[in-house]
């Protein structure tokens, strides 16, 4: 089997778009859900913790940090971001926030969706789900949407500890009873909403095909460790969708995941690489991406650049919790996952405990945030710090020294956002990326003197 060298430069996986055409479902679910007078809840990505409960209570829902992806992507993101500036919010807040908060007051004051608004827009919803997890905004994004939506805002409270704080004695098991505890809260408050009882065998069968279909993306994404690359992060960004903002039928997304693992284990077997040039450079991206701009990975792929892994967004690690009877605290072991289990995932238990001597003796491990980059044989990293979301931009620079410390791994930084076009520049982005390539060249040839192997 050959590559056809005169398509476009990244060689897309055909199993992708069936996957990518759930995500329009989903809109469409909601407005269909929305005229029948059923109910439509808006979410906060929150480590997954509320699909199945809306599952199981037969609500739709939709994920406004995923619309304003589409929003960027479609180029109507602007005007929607004008707006939040004209209501008073900051031009340095998330950009995933802004793009809400303008749509939402446009919508109230035509009384109903934008016609501008792609995949026929994001219907009132009866509830606001908002959580603690991660960013700065979250929970006071959604507050701030009372003053434009009559709907209450239910918080999801996430434990965040620190590496160390997480492998003392007592850590886990208390974080795992605080989350198994609010979630049978947030389950009363929903039954209470809607006057209707919860199905938990509905709940439980959500679970079970989220766990299958999680496994099977992550055993997809092990599959692009092989030189070529056979997948680049484009498709990866358009396929994850089902899995990080769970509305769609995690049984039908399952499915449609196994398609993608043949499809892309038949490439690897075939040595086909996913960009339809020779790889000259493997790439792990760092940051949340540019969604008004992905054609820029286009132009990096007629160079040679195969993007072979990211930072964010996979799913967790499998994890047997067969004997797990309580579909709750099944659902908080498989998202809260200990950090204990994800050492000695990664590094085998001999490794990983010379990783967590580290931790406790130190507070952190570069090991752990890094391996990826020697898992992946990583020629470099894309920086993209973010003036509009300080939690995926903080830790870069401190990245950017650990894999140049331990892999001689180097980084190029390029700044933008992942929905005001205005912050970035994509002829300025060529003309770095360009120099880039000598800096990759360099330190490969410093690598394989180190005897690190690629």
């Amino acid at each position: 089997m050959t590559q056809d060298r005169s398509k476009r430069p990244i060689n897309r996986l055909q199993s992708m778009y069936p996957l990518r055409a759930l995500v329009d479902q989903t809109y469409l679910s909601s407005l269909t859900a929305q005229s029948q007078g059923k109910p439509v809840v808006w979410s906060m990505l929150d480590n997954g913790y509320g699909s199945p409960f809306f599952n199981a209570m037969d609500i739709e829902s939709v994920y406004p940090e995923n619309y304003g992806t589409m929003c960027a992507a479609e180029g109507v993101a602007s005007t929607f971001l004008e707006r939040a500036e004209t209501e008073g919010f900051p031009s340095h807040l998330c950009g995933y926030a802004r793009n809400c908060i303008g749509y939402t007051a446009r919508m109230v004051e035509l009384g109903k969706i934008p016609p501008e608004a792609p995949a026929g827009g994001m219907p009132k919803p009866i509830l606001l789900l908002s959580s603690g997890y991660l960013c700065d905004a979250r929970f006071k994004w959604f507050q701030a949407l009372g003053h434009y939506l009559d709907a209450p805002v239910w918080t999801l409270e996430l434990p965040n500890s620190g590496q160390r704080e997480s492998l003392m004695p007592g850590t886990y098991k208390d974080e795992v009873q605080f989350l198994v505890r609010e979630l049978r809260e947030f389950a009363a408050f929903l039954e209470r909403l809607l006057g209707k009882k919860m199905d938990w065998d509905k709940f439980e069968e959500d679970i079970n095909n989220t766990i299958d279909m999680d496994r099977i993306w992550y055993e997809v994404n092990e599959l692009r460790k092989a030189r070529p690359c056979p997948m680049h992060s484009r498709d990866f960004w358009s396929s994850m969708l089902p899995s990080i903002f769970r509305s769609a039928d995690p049984k039908a997304a399952g499915d449609l995941y196994r398609k993608m693992y043949h499809e892309v284990k038949e490439r690897v077997d075939n040595h086909i690489a996913g960009i339809n040039r020779e790889e000259r450079y493997r790439l792990t991206f760092v940051g949340l991406p540019p969604w008004h701009s992905l054609g820029f990975f286009d132009q990096l792929a007629e160079r040679g650049w195969n993007f072979v892994t990211e930072v964010a967004y996979h799913p967790p690690r499998p994890i047997d919790l067969s004997k797990v009877s309580d579909p709750i605290e099944r659902l908080v072991r498989y998202r809260h996952q200990g950090l204990a289990h994800m050492i000695d995932y990664e590094f085998g238990v001999e490794e990983g405990a010379r990783v967590k001597e580290e931790i406790m003796h130190t507070g952190y491990s570069y090991k752990l945030d890094t391996k990826h980059v020697m898992d992946f044989q990583c020629d470099g990293a894309f920086m993209h710090p973010l003036l509009t979301c300080r939690a995926t931009t903080a830790p870069q620079r401190l990245l950017e020294v650990l894999m140049m410390e331990e892999w001689k791994v180097p980084s190029l930084v390029i700044e933008g956002d992942i929905v005001d076009t205005k912050l970035f520049d994509p002829i300025s982005a060529m003309q770095k990326a360009e120099a880039f390539e000598e800096t990759m060249d360099h330190y490969r040839k410093i690598r394989r003197e180190m005897g690190l192997g690629w």
